[in-house]
């Protein structure tokens, strides 16, 4: 395995994720197609990465306030839940029907991304500065 293309994907997944963006996408992409992974340890791997990522983005957003806590607490529980649940079905389901799976998923955001509804910058930007004026 190449190891410029192995830091590439793991730096271009590590900056995505600390976005919001799912750099997951890149990551799970890279370790089955170009380092021969399965389907379940790249999930894994990137799961594992996702940890450190996500505590060093939390920790630059709350300086800024850009984290509505009172949103944001239901959603984490609720994704731990989310988490158990998808943890066990990804070993019951088939590892061929992951793949499709997670290949429908990315296709859909992509077609989500191109032809989805953009909101305007101006309201884009009320909503940040309301949301910093709200504890």
């Amino acid at each position: 395995m190449n190891y410029f293309w192995m830091a590439l994907a793991g730096l271009g997944s590590g900056a995505l994720g600390a976005m919001g963006m799912g750099g997951g996408g890149i990551l799970i992409i890279f370790l089955t197609l170009c380092a021969g992974l399965d389907q379940r340890t790249s999930q894994g791997i990137n799961l594992l990465l996702f940890v450190p990522c996500a505590a060093a983005a939390v920790l630059s957003y709350i300086p800024k306030k850009l984290i509505r806590w009172k949103t944001a607490i239901p959603f984490a529980l609720l994704g731990l839940i989310g988490a158990a649940a998808g943890t066990y079905l990804s070993g019951v389901i088939e590892t061929s029907l992951l793949r499709k799976g997670f290949a429908l998923l990315m296709a859909a955001a992509g077609v989500f991304q191109i032809f989805g509804k953009e909101k305007k910058e101006s309201t884009l930007q009320q909503n940040q500065i309301d949301h910093r004026h709200t504890p």
